[in-house]
């Protein structure tokens, strides 16, 4: 319905931004990667979603189509809504949420606030043979253990989750694969 949505940030809060199109504030819901990322007077280009519920509507932004179909994807495995879909992909990088699935590695789900182990076997046996894995980013699993292995190391380091994805998603894609020279890159992004 509400594909695409082009605007400047007159708010960040938490877990949303408010987005000023012709004159009027839409209060649009986004992963807490992009909430911290955006400044108040940026232009923001969100790919949407709109989700419909008998109480309410909301509208959910997100940084690319791939964040959205997963999105999209996510909210048809019974028991995930809107709330808990969001959270995995804020927590999670796409290349990890695939990676998982693929694999069958529920753990990895289990990390984000909210979601169990029966939900996340749920999810996986859902998503393993949707066409969302078709589409999705193949990634060499050493490179995905690497990635969470630095997200630990950020986290222990005092950097926030938020701060270490962020951090991680802007490596380079010929980034070194071993944990001590992505360490490296990642504290240069921070200083």
């Amino acid at each position: 319905m509400v594909e695409k949505v082009k605007g400047i940030v007159a708010e960040t809060g938490d877990k949303f931004l408010i987005v000023m199109l012709g004159g009027i504030g839409i209060k649009v819901w986004a992963t807490d990667r992009m909430v911290s990322n955006t400044k108040i007077g940026n232009v923001v280009h969100l790919h949407t979603d709109l989700v419909l519920r008998e109480t309410e509507i909301n509208l959910h932004g997100f940084e690319n189509i791939e964040e959205r179909d997963m999105f999209r994807a996510l909210l048809k495995v019974s028991g995930i809504g809107p709330k808990a879909a969001m959270a995995i992909v804020s927590t999670l990088p796409l290349p990890e949420i695939y990676q998982a699935i693929q694999s069958k590695d529920f753990n990895r789900f289990t990390q984000v606030p909210g979601i169990g182990k029966k939900t996340a076997q749920k999810l996986i046996l859902f998503l393993q043979d949707s066409t969302i894995i078709e589409q999705g980013i193949h990634i060499d699993p050493q490179v995905a253990t690497v990635n969470s292995d630095l997200l630990e190391a950020l986290v222990g380091l005092g950097y926030s989750v938020v701060e270490a994805q962020s951090c991680i998603q802007s490596l380079p894609v010929d980034a070194p694969e071993d944990l001590e020279n992505r360490l490296r890159i990642a504290l240069q992004y921070f200083s």
